[in-house]
């Protein structure tokens, strides 16, 4: 890519420095972010009914991606009974904690960049350079 004479931002990253490509999309859904943190702060794992509490769901959309998760290989569903009920107990596995801490290392580089750039930036009273305006 061949940057013009006039270019004043910063050079491009061919790599894409803000591509952020450890947001793997399968965790990246709020509600999956949910219930992976759920799970990562309780390593013994949850029982569907709590899980589903603390992560204001339904059964329906907890059960899908619960299904998503397990696909991925992060989360491990056990089914067993307690008192003749039936009843779900989800952990994390040992995948999903590294991919999980990967994830969350790189959400703190976004929040570090967007930071930093927002500090850096901080804009003059004219927010355009001359002889520019708004579309």
């Amino acid at each position: 890519m061949t940057r013009s004479p006039e270019s004043t931002g910063p050079e491009p990253d061919p790599g894409g420095r803000f591509a952020y490509h450890g947001l793997l999309r399968v965790i990246h859904e709020r509600a999956r972010l949910g219930i992976l943190t759920s799970l990562a702060t309780n390593p013994a794992g949850l029982f569907f009914i709590d899980l589903r509490k603390l992560c204001a769901l339904t059964d329906g959309n907890l059960s899908r991606h619960l299904a998503a998760l397990k696909e991925a290989g992060l989360v491990l569903v056990l089914r067993g009974s307690s008192g003749g009920r039936p009843q779900s107990l989800v952990k994390i596995t040992a995948t999903g904690r590294v991919r999980f801490t990967e994830y969350i290392a790189e959400l703190e580089r976004v929040v570090s960049d967007a930071m930093e750039r927002s500090d850096a930036g901080e804009e003059a009273a004219e927010p355009w350079p001359d002889g520019w305006s708004p579309a």
